[in-house]
Order: C-alpha cells, then sequence, then structure tokens
C-alpha cells in the first residue's frame, strides 16, 4: 500500500512538472508571436531597418550600426539624423547625414573658426567629432554660404573631415523627396543600443 501511495505521488510530481513545461512553452510561444507581430508593425507603420556605411556619422554613429528609421507621415527637422537616397559623386546608395538646416533657412560656414551658423546663430553641435577641427574640404568645391531652397534640406556628417554631405555641389542642398526617413534606434550591435538624440538634446 505504502509502495502504491509513493508510485502515485511521483506521477502527480511528472505530471506537475509536464504542466509547468507546458506552461513555460506557451508562455514563450506568447512572447515570440508578441514579438513578431510589433516587428510587423513597425515594418509597416513605422519605418523600415537601414544599414550604417562609413564613419561620416563619427562618433554618433558607426560603421555597421543597424538603424530603424520612421518613415510614414516624416517631415524633417533641424537636428534629426536622415538618411537620404539621392545619388551623387561620393555615393551610389542611401547616406546617412544631419539635417542642419529647412528650406527658407541660411547656412553659413566659418571654416576658420571652425562652427557653422544657421540664420546667423551659431549652432551647438555636442555631437559632432571633438577630435577634429573642420577643415575646408579639398575634395571638392566649398560652399560657405547657402540658402536652402523650400522643400529641400542641407545636410552635413557629424564627422565633419570624413563627410560627403551638402557642402559637395554634386550633392548640395537635397529635395525632401530624397528623404527615406529619420533614423530613430541604433538596434545592432547590441553595445551600441539606443535612441538617437536630435541636435537639440546637447
Amino acid at each position: 500500500m505504502a509502495k502504491s501511495k509513493k508510485t502515485d505521488e511521483k506521477e502527480k510530481e511528472e505530471l506537475s512538472s509536464e504542466d509547468s513545461f507546458k506552461m513555460d512553452l506557451f508562455f514563450w510561444l506568447q512572447a515570440l508571436v508578441a514579438a513578431l507581430i510589433t516587428l510587423i508593425l513597425l515594418f509597416t507603420f513605422v519605418g523600415r531597418i537601414i544599414g550604417v556605411d562609413g564613419d561620416s556619422m563619427y562618433p554618433t554613429l558607426h560603421n555597421g550600426d543597424l538603424l530603424l528609421l520612421q518613415s510614414v507621415g516624416y517631415e524633417p527637422k533641424q537636428g534629426d539624423v536622415v538618411v537620404l537616397t539621392k545619388e551623387f559623386d561620393a555615393s551610389d546608395g542611401p547616406i546617412v547625414k544631419r539635417v542642419i538646416a529647412v528650406g527658407g533657412q541660411t547656412v553659413d560656414i566659418d571654416y576658420e573658426a571652425g562652427t557653422v551658423s544657421v540664420d546667423g546663430q551659431v549652432l551647438d553641435e555636442p555631437y559632432i567629432n571633438p577630435e577634429e577641427i573642420m577643415a575646408p574640404p579639398s575634395n571638392y568645391e566649398h560652399a560657405t554660404h547657402v540658402e536652402v531652397p523650400e522643400g529641400s534640406i542641407f545636410v552635413m556628417g557629424d564627422n565633419r573631415n570624413h563627410s560627403s554631405d551638402s557642402r559637395d555641389v554634386t550633392l548640395g542642398a537635397v529635395d525632401e523627396r530624397y528623404v527615406l526617413g529619420r533614423a530613430l534606434w541604433i538596434i545592432l550591435p547590441f553595445d551600441h543600443f539606443g535612441a538617437i538624440p536630435d541636435g537639440t538634446e546637447g
């Protein structure tokens, strides 16, 4: 009789363990389905994923970073990091740059002082590469005064001495229709994971 009782208890423990495993599996599957649905919604209603190629946005972004973009309903704003699809001499694929000015604004670049001004106001730019002072580009004609046309944006890389951007006459001010979206998050690699601050967030 005692043996039968022990057998019953063992069977109950095995059943309990099996039920627990099934419950754990159920919850994991629920979490996986929820994550997949979230990703699908992000791709459908928010934007897309794109990789960084090059070091023109260092130290904000690094070569190989994977970015989540906001594409739907986005209008470029000063300070945002955006992805552009316009081809020019230095690139035939998407490029990542920072919006320095939007349509109707004026940009002045002082290479001697290493500053950029918009509408006469020198920008506070904590995001640029602090290891280098901005030098005049040597590989193309550079602009020091630009009036940005309506519907266009003036963009620059945060790594100013290693960036082909709106200072390049073959790119210049970029029509907003070439903006693929705003870079919101670095999602890979994990040690770079996080939101991308805009230029107004110190």
